[in-house]
């Protein structure tokens, strides 16, 4: 029996514990408590083939086609034609989805369930439970599964970096409370293989959806650990979140809610003429210009028409949200921003979870499977989740057992990435430091400028935010070349930060989530994954990996 680490507690990582228990010894390292991941958080549905007049292929050609151009058809072919089953393992776990209307208890069969419709879906797949709250609901009955198990769960803990020997990962060296208060204990944990499920890094960003614990650990260990990185130049922005936190739906625009700047004006028909309801990346970037010709104010979402009885009846989890900020939405507009919400790249896997690296997968969140290309399909998110956390827990063994995820392109043939802008004075991946903190002393040493989490926020919603300028980027690449961590939380985002800004740098179009101001026509010949690798004892490059297929019409 072989002992697998799972680091991180969301959908994915809860899934791949109890598939992998089945066979092995299990224990999960978890930041926070078992349900404290972004799954909880999870407003939104799942998408899955279940119905009738639905079908896998339906499901992936609306993914291919949100994917700009970027998805990997073979993976979303796995995920769509997979999902359903799965749907209905989840319904076996005690996972309750929402009744259609008229529909009878015990509500067993998919003509039971409600359905609904999102933006680039062609046709109503989406499963809800608990109305707004889905992934709250499923990671309540997951995190139930795991506790009536046998599987080991170590709670407030962290992994502070992976253990490899001979070029595998076998553990992790795991921080937790230590027996006096302010104290802290690190372990090392033995294990055949690890799997990363730590979820997104949307606390890059001064605003997301994104839990606290959302920092990009998982990005970095793996990285760390030698393995390849993809993607991460794509993220995923909503436009409407309260300045404090809090998304605020689409639905609410829908019904008649309008987008205000500072002085009260009305902005968004100035901007496309379907006003609030242009799509959501239209509508983002306006806000953002607007925020930055305002001095960075938030915008002010204005629902006050609606009356409050609409507010209350029609929204009423939003409401309550908005209560607690301290504004009554009925009589005040609300102040609301984008806010970075998903990232698309992450360590790149197949869709068993496995990483370049033997004995480390990755899933959720965290992992890039080639699924969602430059742009994630609403609600495949879960779907993503659940399919490969459930493939990655069957696949995993013994040390030595599962080969690692081949490079992209052999070492003799890689082609590093030629467009990168010449505004950054050199490779912004040469002049990157090391992944591994300087302690203070050494920081000081070398000349290091001490950066806070929340300063690396401020400069990396400037820099890689909405909109972006190779100017731009190149100049947040150079500070953070001089960047030491000056706490724990930087430790983390100053890694990603550098790998973000690299990737972004390099794509010179905009394609899917990402926005070039200086390249703002999508260039057929970047219809490529980028790949960051970290070449045993060098600086890291960038790749190009295959061109994905062509999306048949």
């Amino acid at each position: 029996m072989a002992h697998i680490l799972v680091i991180g507690s969301g959908m994915a990582g809860l899934v791949a514990a109890l598939r992998a228990a089945r066979r092995h010894d299990v224990t999960i390292v978890t930041k926070d408590v078992l349900t404290a991941g972004s799954t909880s958080w999870a407003q939104g549905g799942i998408a899955a083939a279940v119905f009738p007049d639905d079908s896998a292929a339906l499901h992936a050609r609306d993914t291919l086609i949100a994917g700009a151009g970027l998805s990997d058809p073979a993976a979303v072919s796995i995920l769509c034609e997979e999902g359903p089953a799965r749907v209905h393992d989840l319904v076996r776990l005690g996972v309750a989805f929402d009744p259609a209307p008229g529909a009878v208890a015990p509500f067993d069969e998919v003509s039971d369930w409600a359905r609904g419709l999102e933006a680039a879906h062609s046709i109503a797949r989406i499963l809800h439970a608990g109305g707004d709250a889905t992934g709250r609901v499923i990671e309540t009955a997951l995190a139930a599964a795991v506790r009536e198990g046998r599987i080991r769960a170590r709670e407030f803990a962290r992994a502070a970096s992976l253990i490899v020997r001979d070029g595998a990962v076998v553990g992790a060296l795991v921080e937790s409370p230590g027996d006096e208060p302010g104290t802290a204990r690190v372990d090392e944990v033995a294990a055949d293989a690890v799997i990363i499920a730590t979820g997104g890094n949307g606390r890059l960003y001064r605003h997301t959806t994104n839990p606290p614990v959302a920092t990009g650990d998982g990005v970095v260990l793996a990285y760390a650990a030698g393995a390849a990185i993809a993607d991460l130049e794509f993220v995923q922005f909503h436009p409407t979140v309260l300045a404090g936190g809090g998304l605020v739906s689409e639905a609410v625009r829908g019904e008649g809610a309008t987008l205000l700047d500072a002085d009260g004006r009305r902005f968004m028909l100035d901007v496309d003429p379907r006003g609030e309801l242009a799509p959501r990346d239209i509508v983002a970037r306006a806000i953002a210009r607007q925020m930055r010709a305002q001095g960075g104010a938030p915008v002010l979402l204005d629902a006050t028409m609606l009356g409050r009885d609409v507010l209350q009846r029609r929204f009423p989890t939003i409401d309550a949200l908005v209560r607690a900020s301290g504004v009554d939405w009925a009589v005040s507009p609300v102040p609301v921003t984008p806010a970075a919400h998903y990232a698309m790249g992450g360590a790149l896997t197949d869709m068993d979870g496995r990483t370049t690296v033997p004995g480390l997968f990755a899933v959720g969140e965290v992992g890039s499977t080639g699924v969602h290309g430059a742009n994630r399909l609403a609600s495949n998110s879960l779907l993503e989740a659940l399919v490969v956390g459930w493939r990655a827990g069957d696949t995993v063994g013994a040390a030595g057992s599962v080969p690692a995820l081949p490079l992209p392109l052999p070492a003799s043939a890689r082609t590093l990435v030629s467009t990168i802008q010449e505004s950054a004075g050199s490779d912004p991946l040469e002049i990157a430091v090391p992944v591994v903190a300087h302690d203070a002393p050494d920081a000081l040493a070398h000349g290091l400028v001490p950066w806070t989490a929340d300063r690396l926020r401020d400069r990396a919603w400037e820099a890689l935010g909405l909109e972006r300028t190779g100017d731009e980027i190149a100049a947040f690449t150079r500070e953070l070349a001089d960047a030491d961590p000056a706490d724990d939380e930087a430790r983390s985002l100053l890694p990603l930060a550098r790998l973000t800004a690299a990737a972004a740098l390099a794509r010179t179009e905009s394609r899917g989530a990402h926005w070039r101001d200086d390249f703002p026509d999508t260039d057929p010949g970047q219809r490529v994954r980028r790949v960051v690798v970290r070449p045993s004892g060098g600086s890291p490059e960038l790749w190009r990996a295959d061109a994905r297929a062509e999306v048949s019409a």
